[in-house]
């Protein structure tokens, strides 16, 4: 026997109940879990949103500045093919590490700038469309459909957000969604 109609809950995470587009869907969520990044973020101090968590090896703003490059390579270069760089300097490390001479304000500016662009990509376009040639995809044949992209940083967000509820429990024992 499940809960009492009372207990139901009847508000859900991201987009409106009455929303059923999947374009809709799909951005609303991405949406709810760009806050959700945020939210897990707000009230650290400075230097603990800088220092790495152990035992990940990352700091939680450091997750801020990789998804900014993920939402970069996936819909800049990925679905428009815009000539970008789609990794920093120095790799993988460099997308996770945040340096001494990068602020707080700057990584939060880059990242806020990467999802405004991409959102603005993906609201103007539709689900089936298929990402540009000549940027990450060299071929037709490689090209995702936006809906494919879009699915894929929902989970890659999804996961992540995920990693950054145990970073906060292990930084100071806060939780919750």
């Amino acid at each position: 026997m499940g809960p009492a109609p009372e207990q139901i809950p009847t508000d859900l995470e991201g987009p409106a109940v009455g929303v059923s587009d999947p374009h809709e869907l799909l951005l609303g969520y991405l949406d709810w879990y760009r806050e959700a990044l945020m939210r897990k973020i707000d009230g650290l101090p400075e230097a603990r949103l800088r220092a790495t968590v152990p035992p990940l090896g990352w700091s939680p703003l450091g997750l801020v500045k990789h998804l900014g490059w993920v939402e970069r390579r996936w819909l800049r270069w990925g679905f428009d093919a815009e000539d970008v760089e789609a990794w920093p300097p120095g790799g993988d490390d460099a997308e996770w590490r945040v340096g001494d001479d990068e602020s707080t304000a700057d990584v939060l500016a880059a990242y806020r700038d990467e999802v405004r662009r991409a959102r603005a990509l993906a609201t103007g376009a539709d689900l089936g469309d298929s990402a540009r040639v000549g940027g990450r995809f060299k071929t037709p044949e490689q090209a995702p459909s936006l809906g494919r992209i879009l699915f894929h940083l929902l989970q890659e967000y999804a996961r992540h957000v995920g990693h950054l509820d145990i970073a906060r429990e292990l930084i100071d024992g806060t939780t919750g969604e």
